[in-house]
């Protein structure tokens, strides 16, 4: 899985399961396969792998970004995965699924957070899937993933690794 952190795959799982939702399609961070007949249209269930992390500058340092409320000066941090999305749309009926793929190729190549950058998306052929009783399509896309960590307010404190583009709490 190369030098990638679960806790930055997790934060790429979850943006793109949330951009599938606001795109209106049901999306899971897994498929549970025996409640398959539960959905009435497409569902998508995603999930996420590295091939390699990259550092960004030296160690990861990319400089420094002045907090105008606080007053102060915090030191950025960034760095890169290199991985894959892989999203499986299933459906009762093969016009859902393939509707469920169109939105679906909308949203990861054109409707995720900044810090997923799409590269190729590839979708396997049609099929049934006997397990679930549903039409599958599988798909998976090339991305890079870029995140940013930045030091606390009295510079000491490293925060973690956030994905670029995407809103915290």
């Amino acid at each position: 899985m190369g030098d990638g952190g679960v806790r930055e795959l997790t934060q790429v799982r979850d943006a793109v399961v949330s951009a599938l939702r606001d795109a209106g399609l049901t999306a899971l961070a897994a498929f549970p396969a025996s409640h398959a007949k539960d959905y009435t249209s497409a569902v998508a269930a995603v999930a996420v792998g590295t091939a390699e992390g990259r550092a960004m500058g030296f160690c990861n340092y990319l400089g420094e970004s002045y907090d105008k409320t606080a007053g102060t000066v915090r030191e950025l941090y960034g760095k890169q995965l290199d991985g894959v999305i892989a999203v499986d749309i299933r459906g009762r009926r093969a016009a859902d699924c393939e509707a469920g793929c169109e939105t679906a190729a909308g949203v990861l190549l054109g409707g995720l957070p900044a810090g997923i950058r799409p590269g190729e998306l590839r979708w396997e052929a049609l099929c049934w899937e006997r397990e679930t009783g549903m039409f599958l399509r599988r798909g998976t896309l090339q991305c890079r993933a870029v995140f940013v960590a930045e030091t606390g307010e009295d510079g000491t404190v490293f925060r973690d690794f956030i994905l670029k583009g995407v809103m915290t709490n």
